[in-house]
């Protein structure tokens, strides 16, 4: 057993939505940290929601 094709489009429901992003950037904010951890890395990460909030993330391996 594989795993199926998902096909990318917007979310309707707003509380999917929501939930659905505080997700993946959990989950995107970890890959950049075991980035900037296995590769020896900077790694810096932006993101801006629709509500207009910013979530940071800036790694320095000094």
């Amino acid at each position: 057993m594989g795993r199926r094709k998902v096909e990318i489009k917007r979310i309707q429901d707003k509380n999917c939505r929501q939930v659905a992003f505080c997700k993946r950037r959990k989950g995107l904010l970890k890959k950049a940290k075991e980035l900037s951890i296995l590769c020896d890395v900077d790694v810096g990460v932006v993101i801006i929601s629709n509500r207009g909030r910013l979530h940071e993330f800036a790694s320095t391996n000094r």
